[in-house]
């Protein structure tokens, strides 16, 4: 690491401490369905929460008037104080959304005029900040969906803002990597990078399912492991709730849990094949490491997975899996990094 990188490095890592933040209260935000709490978005007026009676008592009256209270809340008794609970939560998301893009605007201009960023990384800065912008957009999006008739997100549009930021997480632990290790790494090992790639992929495709999950509330059901409901490997609610098999795999709830609980077998069993693969080569202590908390990761991943199943999506376990889950893509696009560059 080059001494003049130092700052720049700082403020990149604190990007993602924030993102990976952002991303911890998101789930807060979605297992305590408070994420259709605000009605509205407004860059400005939003940035504080209302701060008289009378201000919290005109969002409520606001929030009455769509789905989510008159065709649930409204049956549980649902007071101001409620109100307040989730209202706190999704505002909570949001003004960390409004530091991250303070923390990353601000010191990117300090840096530029200071020239302290070569022109690549400058390139990959400008790219870092459209995706935060464009993951802003992704939030509304997803929220707006909960807004007109049915009262809970898409769930396509809350997988897409989900993986989306785990990919801007790690685009941007990938930019820090690159001026942590400026140096050409001189020990690339493509076979072990090409099956690195593959199990990105692979941990990319079981973050969007983890999306459909939550979004669809799947974790709710078939609450049994290694088998789902009635001792069946496959239950045949996977075939029959949606009208053809492909929309019960990406819109059934059983179709998507199936899916979701017996991909995360590929996805260990990729990382696994790196691992032993990877003892036939002479690796650096970044690469051995890297491979080595893969394989950690993912075993404490997959049984936080089976467990938050067994006891049927509570609050902590469900968030600690999706805690773990950016761990686990940590430790991936370390080491695909350092068997790449």
């Amino acid at each position: 690491m080059k001494k003049e990188n130092k700052s720049v490095i700082i403020w990149l890592l604190s990007g993602c401490v924030l993102l990976f933040l952002m991303v911890v209260v998101g789930g807060i935000t979605r297992l305590t369905n408070s994420g259709l709490s605000m009605t509205d978005w407004h860059l400005v007026t939003d940035t504080f929460p209302p701060l008289t009676e009378s201000k919290w008592q005109a969002a409520f009256d606001e929030y009455k008037k769509f789905p989510e209270y008159q065709k649930i809340n409204i049956h549980n008794d649902f007071q101001l104080a409620d109100y307040k609970f989730i209202y706190f939560w999704e505002w909570f998301h949001r003004f960390i959304g409004r530091i991250i893009g303070l923390v990353f605007f601000v010191p990117f201009v300090y840096f530029l005029a200071k020239k302290k960023l070569d022109t690549d990384t400058i390139k990959k800065c400008i790219v870092l900040l459209a995706m935060g912008g464009f993951q802003g957009f992704l939030g509304w999006f997803m929220v707006r969906s909960g807004l007109i008739d049915n009262p809970d997100v898409s769930h396509f549009r809350l997988s897409l803002h989900l993986t989306f930021a785990f990919i801007t997480f790690a685009y941007t632990l990938w930019v820090a990597l690159d001026l942590i290790y400026p140096e050409r790494n001189i020990n690339k090992i493509l076979p072990l990078r090409k099956i690195a790639r593959f199990a990105l992929v692979a941990l990319l495709i079981q973050i969007i399912y983890g999306g459909f999950v939550a979004g669809l509330n799947a974790g709710l059901i078939h609450n049994h492991w290694p088998l789902m409901s009635d001792g069946e490997f496959i239950h045949e609610s996977v075939f029959i709730e949606q009208s053809s098999l492909i929309k019960n795999l990406i819109e059934g709830k059983s179709g998507v849990q199936f899916v979701h609980r017996t991909f995360a077998y590929v996805v260990v069993a990729i990382i696994l094949f790196l691992f032993f693969k990877s003892k036939k080569y002479t690796l650096t202590t970044t690469q051995a490491n890297g491979i080595n908390l893969l394989v950690v990761f993912v075993f404490i991943q997959f049984l936080l997975g089976v467990f938050t199943l067994l006891y049927s999506v509570p609050l902590a376990l469900g968030l600690i899996h999706q805690i773990m889950a950016f761990f686990l893509l940590s430790a991936m696009t370390f080491t695909l990094h350092r068997l790449s560059k």
